[in-house]
């Protein structure tokens, strides 16, 4: 069943059951994700059925793709999982679905405590004063570059570095490696897009659900783009692929490439090539546009079991231990009491340190409209095509609108 039926199933009568004679109740919990995550994951939830033995959590996941689709027939038929792994992304299309759990009554009732979360992380998963995820890590987007290759070319990424000199050195570096290209092309990435659009006062959705920019907007943005790809600065989509499932920085094919900053726990662990993290170039010397995001913690509305639902959530945002346990494979941890309990070292100690330094030029965040995950996936796909040669910079863009207003319904 597709998600135009979610919200009348949603709404319905029923749910998930999980009680017993003795009083103890079991919650389903689900989460995409590697094997490492998983594993880190089952010993909170060890900690978590320790403290509350009438609880038992029964434990779910995926890689992100196959988690999503499990999760939509799950919603579909009128069968969520208790709670499970969220992003700011979803928030607003679930939540306008009737999927959702709306936190308020636990944290009133005392089983959820939004206190004690850092950089206002309390209101991140606010949508329309509803409280429908709990952040439980926290990352930014960043350049992550080889500083190696970097010095080679006399260039160090730093605070108020422009584009024009991002791809300057990137330039220089494919010049002078055969195999190693100068950046990852990024171009259909839809998140630095968006920081490029916030960079001029704008971004990628408006607060009334459309697009924020023009396809004359889009059209400069990949035709810059794919002129430095057919140019041989950027990695060709060819060798991206045949990489995969590493990136192409990992891959020891790029010297820089643009993500999230808790990815370097992940690229660090492909790759025996020295990576940082460095800030995010930009137009004026100034502005990056920079915003936190998070993955979160969600609660179905169907659940039978909210109070446990909340304590579970309490537990896993609050607990120094499980934030001992978690590092930063989710992110940087959300509360000060976890993020005081673990002590990065290696890596993490590099995340820690880059979102440190971004902290006094962050930004606020809106929901993103329910679509945007579609529209995200057109990106991709899309500007995937141009950088492959199969279609036009005019005919991708023209593509992308036609398919983004469609997923917006604008």
């Amino acid at each position: 069943m597709g998600l135009l039926g979610l919200g009348l199933l949603a709404s319905g009568c029923g749910g998930n059951g999980g009680g017993s004679g003795d009083g103890t109740v079991t919650i389903r919990y689900s989460w995409w994700g590697a094997k490492d995550r998983a594993e880190l994951i089952q010993k909170t939830v060890k900690l978590f059925e320790k403290k509350y033995p009438k609880i038992k959590v029964k434990t779910d996941f995926a890689e992100y793709a196959d988690f999503w689709s499990k999760f939509n027939t799950q919603a579909a038929g009128g069968n969520p999982p208790d709670v499970f792994q969220n992003s700011v992304a979803f928030l607003r299309k679930y939540g306008e679905k009737n999927i959702l759990l709306d936190l308020n009554q636990q944290v009133k009732a005392g089983n959820l405590s939004m206190k004690d979360f850092r950089a206002g992380l309390e209101k991140a998963g606010e949508v329309d004063g509803k409280l429908y995820g709990v952040p439980v890590g926290v990352n930014t987007f960043a350049m992550f570059y080889n500083p190696a290759e970097f010095k080679k070319v006399g260039v160090t990424p730093k605070d108020g570095w422009t584009w024009d000199q991002f791809f300057s050195a990137a330039e220089k570096i494919s010049q002078d490696k055969g195999d190693l290209f100068g950046a990852s092309d990024n171009a259909g990435v839809m998140y630095l897009y968006d920081l490029y659009l916030r960079q001029q006062g704008k971004a990628f959705f408006t607060e009334d659900k459309k697009l924020g920019f023009t396809e004359d907007d889009l059209k400069k943005w990949w035709g810059d783009w794919y002129g430095k790809n057919k140019d041989g600065v950027l990695v060709p989509a060819k060798k991206s692929e045949q990489v995969k499932p590493k990136a192409t920085i990992s891959a020891d094919l790029a010297a820089a490439e643009f993500t999230w900053d808790n990815f370097l726990v992940r690229f660090a662990a492909e790759t025996k090539t020295d990576l940082d993290l460095g800030p995010i170039p930009t137009l004026d010397g100034k502005k990056t546009g920079q915003y936190l995001s998070s993955l979160m913690l969600s609660g179905s509305a169907r659940t039978q079991h909210p109070k446990e639902v909340a304590k579970f959530i309490d537990f896993m945002t609050h607990d120094p231990e499980v934030g001992k346990i978690m590092g930063y494979n989710r992110g940087v941890l959300p509360t000060n009491a976890q993020y005081d309990a673990f002590k990065p070292t290696g890596v993490n100690a590099k995340i820690a340190q880059y979102e440190e330094s971004v902290t006094d030029k962050l930004e606020p965040i809106t929901p993103h409209p329910a679509g945007a995950d579609v529209a995200e996936a057109a990106f991709l796909r899309i500007y995937g095509q141009v950088s492959q040669g199969k279609t036009s910079v005019d005919d991708a863009v023209d593509q992308f609108f036609s398919e983004a207003k469609t997923a917006l319904g604008s």
